[in-house]
């Protein structure tokens, strides 16, 4: 007679400083390591596959759920942002994340809070930041909040935000965190789409459309790859995004590293970015030449 499987545990939510504070320190006094997973919540299975990938980079796994009002400029969704923690908690059972931090804006941001992270280098490559001048100041001061309270030994970020991949590892860097930033390949649909909590604004027939965004993407790096010349690669690449439909923001080939422009393979490892609305949603990916 086979067993049946033993059900699975929830992982504990602190909502407070006092009581992460008091789960971290269980961790270490049993001298575990520690990965932190920082999320926005409305989990879907690429923030799964960062909790995995945490989970055998480490003895224990912090999944962050804060959606931080500091990277949201007036205009965009804060406000309609997904919510929904008792599905997260839920999901980060069955990858048996051991303890949630969910904390509210008043524990994040408290009366009097004054100081703001302004960060450089590769948050000012004129991607993200060219369209969304304060989102990487509102990243960096979560992330190095987070970092300061999990005090994690290893942090997993995904490469779908391959900017924000960059400014966070430049940060740990810069400042001496003492974190090791591990970022993980782009989790897919079968179609190509990248994996985004904002997938959920598109209509059915944006949705069958939203794929044009990878296909061409992958065009543009075979054929600069093929030796093509980068320049007509991406405006041939921004024409064919137009014609399904998408107001383009931009579409780049940037240094895989510091996110310099660059004019040829010859300049080194490549990395193309594209950010397009789609309707009333945006949508960024991004791909290794």
């Amino acid at each position: 007679m086979t067993k049946s499987p033993a059900p699975l545990r929830r992982p504990a939510v602190a909502r407070t400083l006092k009581a992460l504070d008091r789960t971290i320190a269980g961790f270490r006094r049993k001298h575990e390591t520690v990965a932190l997973v920082p999320t926005m919540g409305a989990l879907h299975a690429g923030h799964l596959a960062l909790v995995r990938r945490a989970r055998r980079a480490a003895d224990r796994v912090v999944v962050s759920i804060f959606v931080n009002p500091a990277q949201f400029a007036p205009s965009e969704d804060f406000a309609s942002y997904p919510r929904r923690l008792a599905a997260d908690v839920a999901a980060l059972a069955e990858v048996r994340a051991d303890l949630v931090w969910a904390p509210d804006a008043k524990v994040m941001y408290p009366a009097g809070f004054a100081t703001r992270v302004a960060p450089e280098g590769p948050a000012l490559a004129g991607l993200e930041d060219k369209y969304r001048p304060h989102f990487f100041g509102g990243v960096a001061t979560v992330v190095a909040k987070l970092f300061g309270q999990v005090r994690p030994d290893i942090a997993v970020f995904g490469q779908k935000d391959y900017q924000q991949l960059k400014v966070v590892t430049r940060l740990a860097a810069d400042l001496d965190l003492r974190v090791k930033i591990i970022g993980l390949p782009t989790v897919r649909e079968k179609d190509g789409l990248a994996l985004s909590s904002r997938n959920l604004y598109l209509s059915p027939e944006e949705r069958g459309r939203a794929p044009v965004l990878h296909r061409v993407l992958a065009e543009c790096a075979d054929r600069i790859a093929a030796g093509r010349p980068i320049k007509a690669t991406l405006e041939s690449g921004a024409k064919a995004l137009a014609r399904a439909g998408f107001v383009l923001d931009y579409l780049e080939a940037r240094h895989a590293e510091t996110l310099a422009p660059v004019r040829s393979v010859k300049d080194g490892p490549i990395r193309l970015l594209v950010a397009a609305r789609l309707g009333t949603t945006r949508l960024i990916d991004n791909l290794a030449v």
